[in-house]
């Protein structure tokens, strides 16, 4: 190699060195932005909690709400699904999962009292598998809360989230039979979207079964779609699960496909929004 080609190459190399180093030095800030951003929404709770309505597809009765919190739109965090994905990679994910529980409830309370409506309806509280097997993490101090406020453990649902996250069954199982012997009751959500989740209904044995949006899009066009609800319906009949919940209904011929298949509960734009005040689901 003569002196120019070294030359170049070496100017190259020291190029794309310096610009690696701008690209972390970059992320790295980004990220710590992100982590005092997260800090100050946990500390100030800045968060909008917004209620979206299940109601059961034979009587038309709103029976639940699922709470979920949302972060206000920044140049931070440009979408829902990115805060999570951050808060997730943190070490702050119990904390932030702890405080949006307690959000969550005391919103639900606050709600019914200002929206007029009697203390009868379940609430669905979206929970991550690890926090529940964290040991740093005491159901007697959700039990507290809910006595403040006047809620039963049975109208809780811990509603697991993350696909792929539960991979030692027996435990799970042990420690979720646990927070059922206080009298909360276990959903599975995304069941339809991939292998584990079909699995983890079959080992946790939930009491309410949530099939994915991807499983409900068009589902009155889907011999296939309907066929396979149809196996996880007669499945849940079998073992005793209180009810399916379709999630992402967004047109009414998918709500007449699923009560012609039997699907006891409907959750979507279809039948309700998401939103701050307790509004009772409704369909034609």
């Amino acid at each position: 190699m003569n002196s120019l080609s070294y030359s170049k190459n070496f100017s190259l190399n020291l190029f794309s060195y310096f610009k690696y180093l701008y690209g972390r030095r970059h992320e790295d800030l980004l990220y710590y932005k992100r982590y005092n951003e997260l800090r100050k929404i946990i500390k100030n709770e800045r968060l909008d909690t917004f209620f979206q309505p299940i109601v059961n597809l034979k009587t038309g009765e709103t029976f639940a709400f699922e709470a979920l919190n949302r972060p206000s739109k920044s140049q931070l965090f440009s979408s829902v699904d990115l805060f999570y994905e951050f808060v997730g990679k943190t070490d702050r994910i119990f904390e932030f999962e702890k405080f949006c529980r307690n959000l969550s409830l005391k919103r639900y309370i606050s709600r019914l009292e200002t929206d007029g409506l009697d203390n009868r309806f379940s609430l669905f509280i979206n929970i991550h598998p690890h926090v529940l097997l964290d040991k740093n993490y005491h159901g007697g101090e959700t039990l507290r809360l809910l006595k403040e406020l006047g809620i039963q453990p049975d109208q809780v649902i811990f509603e697991i989230t993350e696909r792929s996250a539960v991979t030692d069954f027996k435990e799970f199982e042990r420690v979720l039979s646990n927070y059922r012997s206080q009298g909360y009751r276990i959903a599975i959500d995304d069941v339809g979207s991939g292998y584990n989740s079909l699995k983890t209904i079959i080992y946790l044995k939930p009491e309410f079964i949530k099939l994915d949006r991807s499983l409900i899009q068009n589902i009155d066009q889907s011999d296939a779609g309907q066929q396979l609800i149809s196996l996880i319906y007669n499945y849940a009949e079998q073992s005793g699960t209180t009810g399916i919940i379709a999630e992402g209904i967004e047109r009414p011929e998918e709500i007449q496909t699923l009560q012609s298949i039997g699907i006891h509960y409907g959750q979507g734009y279809a039948i309700g929004r998401p939103k701050m005040e307790l509004k009772r689901g409704e369909f034609r």
